[in-house]
């Protein structure tokens, strides 16, 4: 994929984008390539599954807090969805209908700590997240692996299970080709070496992707 597949509106995004980080212009086909992979799994109705370490843990769950509520655009909810609420529970359901918002199905794999330090005792503490990939994942899902070098061994094992089990397989990494880079099927390199300068530029690209997500799915969408 190319941005020239893109949308009017989401090639603005990436325009801007690498307006902002001019560096980040040699990756902006990967990161057309994993937004049509993204848009593609949510339209099918499949979801997101995430993990990292340390920072990456973190811009795990960052990713995960935009998709699944609103990130700069309302999300009100269906009418057919607001009507079953009230249906349920007159009183309740009113005021689900006026505070729920739409959502973009994604788990962050590191944010279940009774989970995995269960799994970690128990069994193999670097298959942690690809146990719940075995647990979570379905055909059709996706799983972003962020991993600054490419080769965490948890990340790993997460990407071999998620290929396993017919997922696709993104890789967020720093510039140097890596185990991830070569599993993925796609792989942002961002153009860095040192950890802190590869995270500082994760963090505007899953910002530009959920920004063209929340747009495509959530902008004159027939919503309340």
């Amino acid at each position: 994929m190319n941005t020239m597949m893109l949308l009017p509106e989401e090639k603005e995004q990436v325009d801007l984008l690498v307006t902002r980080y001019p560096v980040l212009h040699p990756v902006m086909d990967d990161i057309a390539t994993v937004y049509f992979t993204l848009r593609t799994a949510f339209e099918q109705g499949r979801k997101l599954l995430i993990a990292g370490n340390g920072g990456s843990a973190a811009d795990s769950e960052h990713i995960v807090g935009e998709l699944m509520k609103g990130f700069v655009l309302p999300r009100n909810i269906e009418a057919s969805f607001a009507d079953a609420l009230c249906g349920a529970d007159p009183e309740l359901g009113s005021v689900l209908k006026s505070k729920l918002q739409g959502a973009l199905p994604a788990i962050a794999l590191d944010g279940h700590p009774a989970l995995n330090t269960a799994y970690i005792n128990d069994s193999e503490p670097l298959l942690c997240f690809a146990q719940q990939i075995n647990g979570y994942g379905k055909r059709g899902d996706v799983f972003i692996g962020i991993s600054t070098s490419g080769n965490s061994a948890n990340i790993l094992y997460a990407a071999v299970t998620a290929r396993a089990k017919g997922m696709k397989v993104i890789g967020l990494t720093g510039v140097r080709e890596s185990k991830l880079s070569k599993m993925a099927d796609v792989c942002v390199r961002v153009p860095e070496t040192e950890t802190y300068k590869i995270q500082e530029l994760h963090l505007p690209i899953y910002h530009c992707l959920c920004l063209m997500l929340e747009n495509y799915f959530f902008k004159e969408k027939g919503m309340l």
